[in-house]
């Protein structure tokens, strides 16, 4: 019993230190820019050695990782839960209306994402990785659409189910770099309404 309460604690506190880690590193890279941080800075931010980080994480790459599955896996989440109430009919607009209204656009987490795009960019085997990631959201979103589809019509020019999928995150991807810019979420959230509503229809639906 002793041995397993021990253990307990000693997971409880790696995990602990795992979620600092991660916290300070997402504010690190959002200050600074992914590829400009070392290490140390991230140890630091999080008051931890390197001997924690590297208990942790084998490398920034591995960490950037991590955080990423975080927003993603909550992204998907967000999504499924926002499609969810409909039955097999899927009422586009109004699955919209409630994707939008919920979904995560943090520009600091958008500042750190392009960053590392642009570094995954360079190195084949990061692409590949990141693309992986980049797919489960595309999943969620692909799969609520083929249980719809049969109830629920979609232009043609998106093909199947994972076409219009590809079309929403590319439409996600459009608007969360206009944010960047402007750093207007309320405009952001909008547009991206009017813009999945006229992808997902003929375009003459309406809020």
């Amino acid at each position: 019993m002793a041995v397993r309460e021990t253990t307990g604690r000693a997971t409880r506190r790696r995990a602990h230190t795992r979620a600092n880690l991660l916290d300070a590193a997402f504010t690190v890279f959002a200050a600074k820019g992914f590829g400009r941080v070392p290490i140390e800075e991230v140890c630091e931010a999080a008051g931890y050695s390197r001997g924690a980080f590297y208990s942790n994480f084998g490398s920034l790459d591995e960490l950037f990782f991590a955080l990423y599955e975080q927003r993603a896996g909550l992204i998907a989440e967000q999504v499924s839960a926002a499609l969810a109430s409909d039955g097999p009919d899927l009422d586009v607009p109004s699955a919209v209306e409630r994707v939008t209204e919920v979904l995560l656009l943090d520009r600091d987490w958008l500042l750190v994402k392009t960053d590392f795009l642009v570094h995954a960019a360079r190195d084949p085997e990061v692409a590949r990785t990141l693309l992986e990631h980049r797919a489960r959201l595309r999943r969620a979103i692909a799969d609520r659409l083929a249980r719809a589809r049969g109830h629920t019509a979609l232009p043609a020019v998106l093909g199947d189910a994972e076409g219009a999928a590809h079309a929403v995150v590319a439409a996600y991807d459009g608007v969360t770099t206009q944010l960047l810019l402007d750093r207007d979420g309320a405009r952001a959230r909008a547009w991206l309404g009017q813009l999945l509503t006229a992808l997902l229809t003929d375009g003459s639906a309406r809020h």
